[in-house]
């Protein structure tokens, strides 16, 4: 049986805070289930999109970062979990910049260039108020995301009252369910 290949994503731009702690809990989970890869977007050097649309026209960006090196480790996997923080109710604008550098990538226009199929992707949001509406709104961008890119949404968790790294170990067994429900789809 192949082993599937799993990218874990953290989102943020801060490596060693809550969303990089729920990337190593989710890493843990499901590391006896796959080969499981973990990055952090702050890591990549993403420009910013330029809005020329040439790639509308030729499925190629007219810039040169990090954006293919990053779409290549997307390419490479069966299923994605992108796992991000609540920056002024939504997704960081690091992880923002990287979706709209995705555009030769979007089922929207022809041509546009093309990632494997049969990709899963997860969506966990986390924030510091104990309201769930951020969390949504968040999940909503991955999943949006994700749809254009032709990456199945299939599944999501919202974590609330989460600041620090410190707060993640009360919510392991949340995130272990979360998981677990992963596999099982």
């Amino acid at each position: 049986m192949n082993e599937k290949k799993i990218l874990l994503v953290n989102c943020s731009p801060v490596r060693n805070g809550a969303t990089a702690e729920i990337v190593k809990v989710i890493a843990s989970s499901l590391s006896a289930s796959g080969d499981v890869k973990s990055i952090c977007i702050d890591d990549y050097d993403i420009n910013y999109c330029k809005g020329c649309r040439v790639c509308h026209k030729t499925a190629k960006c007219v810039q040169s970062d990090d954006t293919e090196k990053l779409v290549g480790e997307f390419e490479r996997a069966d299923i994605i979990v992108c796992v991000s923080p609540s920056y002024w109710a939504d997704i960081p604008g690091q992880f923002k910049a990287f979706i709209d550098r995705c555009t030769p990538w979007c089922n929207t226009h022809e041509p546009h260039a093309v990632i494997g199929g049969g990709k899963k992707g997860y969506a966990v949001a986390l924030r510091t108020g104990p309201g769930m509406r951020e969390c949504e709104r968040i999940i909503e961008s991955i999943e949006h995301f994700y749809g254009h890119l032709e990456i199945k949404p299939s599944g999501h968790l919202g974590l609330c009252s989460i600041e620090y790294k410190e707060a993640v170990a009360d919510r392991v067994r949340e995130i272990e369910e979360f998981c677990g429900k992963m596999l099982n789809s």
